[in-house]
């Protein structure tokens, strides 16, 4: 398969290529934009400016997304290069970052996905839907580490990180609320509340939103909150966050066919019309920090509850599955620094009680029979110690290192029968019950960079890094085809980044070149049990570019062109041998996003900011034999906000501009080309009110 690139793209690519070099070559005494300059704290839970970070980094800030105002989180994470959070249907979601869009029950354990820096799943129990259970509509920003994550983070920041950090009750509007309506009866409605009193400031935000659904008997209804109080002591510094995400959803399956997406007759079909999901998140923290003789010292105690229902329609034989999982963490740091040193260890420690349940209504076979499949429960624990530290050797020579060590351990108890689920004249019974057992898993990662100042603004760094994930609970405990055991070791990663980022004038570039290898990981064999053993590499280039004019008009470009292959002849299910050196199915070799704005003040304290988006996905792959592809497709975005004055203001975003037929995620199984369709032009109109502003 080749690159596919469009004229447009490859357009793109060398106006990128020259505003990169014309970057490199400046010197940094001209006055820079302050893009690059901007506070992140997921790299080693302390703020620090992006520039100097020896790592691949992006931050989308509230600005773009209060503009953006997605409806689904893919909306806004195609402004950072390598990552593509591929559209189920409804709220559902697949990961790709720097990376295949991953599937099956532990493909989502190679991202990291958090909320102010705790992971929203516990270890060993992670959802390929879980960023449904964070209020992105309404955060402070979202931090994203592509490959894998410094000390901080452990168990599965192996092809990233993805951190959604809550807003600052003391930054924007005392009060805002907001009325939406776009197509296919969505409706959605939110309000923010911020108070300050004394030491303390509180801030509350909440949506909520409906929608028919554009399929036939399809839809969702979906609720968000999201507490936070700040207080400020002469002796400690604390921050306590809430936050609850409900959603009761129709699901759409796929539709089935070659190119079925482009067929009037299809695209609105749900061959699923029974199908459902219900999910409910609850988190909560308390993050209590003071100094000492010794230094900083942080000490958080945290909470998570998750419960999940959803009918497995994507199986022929559609059994029920209902999940959940209860969690207590504390972590505790203490962090120093000087002028040419900054240091930081701690303790992470995480248990969780996991539970699953697959029941089937009806007979389907007798290999696929009536009744219980799973019944278990499974309590796990984590503890892990970290150190990291940065120094600055000379004025333009800084290095940047970290250690991890990780205990990840599973009690599992089985609920019902040991062993196999069917009757005994079952021939091939899909459902396998191991019995009560214990696994251990004790994993290392380490990371080493090295930042050099060319110029005042301008940087390159070089990273090493290792990442591991230990085998997700669903792949040790639920089995099938007789497979008594899940002999499984964690899933490892190593990586090598070369990166170059700066700022001149209006513009601001940042850039990296990466190869990435991957050992044991994790896949289901033709016999359907799970084993591990396969090996991936993942190379390519991952770039950004903006530029602000003095006119208030500005750009931008984040784009990727990556080659993500097997390394090894795995005996995969649903392929045949000989995919050594195949592109990995569900990877696009090329992927990103453009847009261009203006943002201009107006007469009587009004202001009109406008924005035309363009998106790129490249044809990729379905299936390991590369003998099936989707074609990719090109599509625009408009979005126009306009502040009326008195606090009123009002909103305008087309999706889809030109109507474009085209699928959120291609695949092929049971032997056809399936399709989660993409949305028509969809035109949606939003009216707030804010009447206080600070």
């Amino acid at each position: 398969m080749g690159f596919h690139s469009s004229k447009t793209l490859r357009t793109l690519l060398s106006l990128s290529g020259l505003v990169f070099a014309t970057s490199v070559l400046a010197q940094g005494d001209d006055e820079a934009v302050s893009r690059l300059e901007q506070v992140i704290v997921s790299a080693t839970r302390e703020p620090e400016t992006g520039l100097n970070l020896a790592l691949p980094w992006s931050r989308i800030d509230d600005e773009a997304l209060k503009l953006t105002s997605a409806v689904h989180i893919n909306q806004i994470m195609q402004r950072a290069p390598g990552a593509w959070i591929s559209r189920g249907n409804g709220q559902e979601s697949l990961i790709a970052l720097r990376s295949p869009v991953l599937t099956g029950s532990g493909g989502c354990g190679a991202f990291y996905t958090a909320w102010d820096g705790i992971s929203l799943r516990a270890p060993g129990f992670c959802n390929v839907n879980q960023l449904f259970d964070v209020n992105s509509e309404q955060a402070g920003a979202i931090e994203i580490i592509r490959g894998p994550g410094t000390s901080v983070y452990g168990a599965n920041a192996v092809h990233g990180v993805i951190n959604t950090l809550t807003a600052d009750p003391r930054r924007g509007p005392q009060n805002a609320y907001a009325v939406e309506a776009g197509p296919n009866d969505y409706y959605r409605v939110r309000g923010e509340f911020r108070a300050e009193h004394g030491e303390h400031a509180f801030g509350a935000y909440f949506n909520g939103a409906s929608d028919g659904g554009y399929k036939d008997n399809a839809g969702f209804d979906q609720q968000k909150l999201t507490l936070r109080h700040d207080y400020s002591g002469d002796v400690w510094q604390v921050q306590n966050a809430l936050e609850a995400t409900n959603l009761n959803q129709e699901t759409s399956g796929f539709v089935a066919g070659f190119e079925a997406y482009k067929d009037p007759s299809k695209k609105r079909l749900n061959p699923n019309p029974e199908a459902y999901r219900d999910s409910f998140a609850l988190r909560a923290y308390s993050r209590w920090e003071r100094e000492t003789s010794a230094g900083q010292l942080s000490i958080t105690p945290y909470f998570r509850r998750t419960t999940m229902e959803f009918l497995q329609h994507f199986l022929p034989w559609q059994p029920t599955e209902k999940n959940g999982q209860e969690s207590l963490g504390l972590r505790v740091s203490l962090s120093d620094s000087t002028e040419n040193i900054s240091w930081s260890a701690g303790i992470d420690i995480d248990a969780t009680r996991g539970w699953l349940s697959e029941v089937q209504a009806n007979a389907f076979s007798p290999n696929q029979p009536a009744g219980v499949h799973y019944d278990y429960e499974v309590d796990a624990l984590s503890a892990a110690l970290y150190a990291q530290a940065n120094w600055q050797l000379t004025s333009r020579l800084g290095l940047a290192t970290g250690l991890r060590l990780e205990q990840n351990s599973y009690d599992y108890d089985n609920q019902t029968d040991d062993g196999s689920a069917c009757a005994p004249e079952a021939s091939a019974c899909r459902f396998f019950r191991p019995a009560d057992r214990e696994d251990d898993f004790s994993n290392g990662s380490v990371n080493l960079g090295i930042t050099y100042a060319l110029s005042d603004t301008h940087r390159v760094y070089l990273r090493g890094a290792h990442g591991f994930r230990p085998p997700q609970a669903a792949e040790l405990y639920r089995l099938q085809s007789g497979q008594e055991i899940a002999d499984l070791d964690s899933e490892t990663i190593s990586s090598v980044d070369l990166g170059l980022r700066g700022e001149i004038g209006g513009f601001s570039y940042d850039t990296s070149m990466y190869s990435m290898q991957k050992r044991d990981v994790i896949f289901q064999n033709a016999d359907r049990q799970n084993v591990s053993g396969a090996q991936t590499s993942h190379e390519g280039i991952e770039f950004s570019l903006y530029w602000a004019g003095e006119s208030g008009w500005y750009a931008g470009v984040d784009g990727n062109i990556a080659r993500h292959k097997y390394d090894s002849d795995a005996n995969l299910l649903g392929s045949r041998l000989g995919i050594e050196g195949n592109d990995i199915d569900t990877a696009p070799r090329q992927f990103g996003s453009a847009r261009v704005g203006l943002d201009v003040s107006l007469q009587n304290n009004r202001s009109l900011r406008t924005e035309l988006e363009w998106v790129h996905m490249g044809s990729y792959y379905l299936e390991p034999n590369n003998l099936h592809e989707y074609e990719g497709h090109e599509l625009l975005n408009l979005r126009m906000a306009l502040a009326l004055g008195k606090g009123f203001s009002t909103s305008l975003r087309v999706t889809n501009l030109l109507n474009e037929e085209y699928a959120e995620r291609a695949d092929f199984g049971f032997g056809a080309y399936r399709y989660f369709v993409g949305e028509s032009r969809g035109v949606f109109v939003e009216f707030a009110y804010s009447p206080e502003w600070r």
